[in-house]
């Protein structure tokens, strides 16, 4: 790998980045970088759209990327995984959802609408008691911030996944190009997939089959919703990464089921909560030098599937992302953090080959505190709301300055939850 990102390094622009690449017959994207869905907390109150969050999607689509995935849309305004969450259903505005859409497919750029529930990973001044496929709390010094949730009961669980395609739906009509099913990190879907947050005993556990129905009957349902010639991809855990969870060898059936049923392209991503594999966490020296957190597993799952893969996580330079499509490693590169702090990185990329991002190292220097202040996310929402309001961003911002902006913000949410 190494002399194959020697051999790139140096060549025209006829870049492996730059080629299109088709999803369905009569859809494509217009070259191969993917940006990843980000926490971007943009919403206003009422869980709609803001200025801010459509200026953000504008910025990108005319910065270069071929495919914008949004931050998870919330299927019901009663399960949030943050306080500024967009939510779409019965009651959204959705006037502001069609001008979302419209700023992300700018610059002839796809924008996919990323579909979410987050189980019980909502905080708990958001929710006293939030639902799970099973009455597992979070833990690994989460107690405290999160609720024990109450077990879904089978009707719960219908009236979601119809929630789910209802949703799908409506963004179809809406104006946006696609959509990516949320099965990663820890939330809704992943707990179902997982062994250790799923232990039901009914048809919804127990086997990879049944913790997997969950997932399928989304999809299922959401395909019903918007038709065959619409796109419809997923994000999957290549594990979760902690003991008795979601397993590689699961991971790889599931990948495989879901091609079989129909799924258009697979984002592979891992962890969750209560090990932030995805910001990095417990990273190998090897994939280090490879740059794509889940690169080795991608390229397993490359070997027996036929639809476009796409990894995220840890690319920095365009050698790195040229060298992994070379390889037929992945068709597309996933880029999430890079475009928090650089919002016309792809343009960067695509126009050179030497061009490369640093992102710092952020630590208050308390490892509890950095944890449970989720530096690795608040620090970079905070980039997003820069752009979202036409200002630089800011990447010397100091980790201190991060933590005490959110204790802030979640201090005042949590007052005004209160309150309501």
């Amino acid at each position: 790998m190494k002399n194959s990102i020697n051999a790139l390094k140096n060549t025209d622009r006829d870049s492996p980045l730059a080629r299109p690449l088709s999803i369905l017959p009569g859809t494509s994207v217009k070259n191969r970088l993917f940006k990843s869905a980000m926490s971007e907390q943009l919403a206003d109150p009422n869980h709609a759209p803001t200025e801010e969050l459509i200026h953000l999607y504008r910025t990108w689509s005319e910065g270069g990327t071929g495919l914008l995935v949004t931050g998870n849309v919330m299927v019901d305004r009663t399960a949030l995984g943050e306080p500024r969450n967009v939510v779409l259903d019965e009651k959204s505005d959705l006037s502001l959802f069609r001008k979302w859409a419209q700023a992300g497919r700018q610059n002839g750029t796809q924008i996919w609408m990323q579909l979410n529930h987050p189980g019980k990973q909502t905080p708990n001044f958001l929710s006293t008691e939030p639902v799970a496929p099973s009455a597992i709390p979070l833990a690994n010094g989460l107690e405290k911030t999160f609720n024990r949730p109450r077990e879904l009961t089978e009707n719960e669980i219908v009236i979601i996944i119809k929630k789910f395609a209802w949703a799908a739906a409506q963004a179809k009509e809406l104006g946006f190009t696609g959509i990516q099913i949320h099965a990663a990190h820890g939330y809704l879907i992943n707990q179902f997939l997982s062994p250790h947050h799923n232990r039901r005993n009914d048809q919804w556990g127990g086997t990879l089959e049944n913790r997997l129905r969950f997932l399928r009957e989304v999809y299922s349902a959401i395909r019903e919703a918007v038709g065959e010639d619409f796109p419809v991809g997923v994000k999957l855990n290549s594990a979760d990464f902690q003991k008795g969870g979601f397993s590689e060898e699961e991971s790889m059936q599931v990948l495989k089921a879901l091609q079989d049923e129909g799924i258009n392209l697979i984002e592979i991503s891992g962890g969750n909560y209560e090990n932030p594999s995805m910001v990095g966490a417990n990273v190998k020296e090897s994939t280090i030098k490879r740059e794509a957190y889940f690169i080795e597993y991608a390229e397993k799952a490359r070997a027996q599937l036929q639809i476009p893969v796409v990894v995220t996580g840890g690319f920095r330079s365009a050698a790195a992302m040229e060298a992994a499509l070379v390889s037929n490693a992945v068709d597309m590169i996933g880029l999430a953090r890079p475009l928090a702090v650089d919002p016309r990185l792809s343009h960067k990329l695509l126009s050179d080959g030497n061009h490369k991002i640093t992102l710092k190292k952020l630590t208050t220097g308390i490892p509890r505190l950095d944890f449970m202040a989720m530096l690795d996310v608040t620090w970079y929402e905070q980039q997003l709301a820069l752009i979202g309001k036409g200002k630089p961003t800011k990447p010397n911002m100091s980790a201190w300055t991060s933590v005490l902006k959110t204790l802030t913000a979640v201090g005042l949410l949590s007052f005004q939850r209160r309150r309501a």
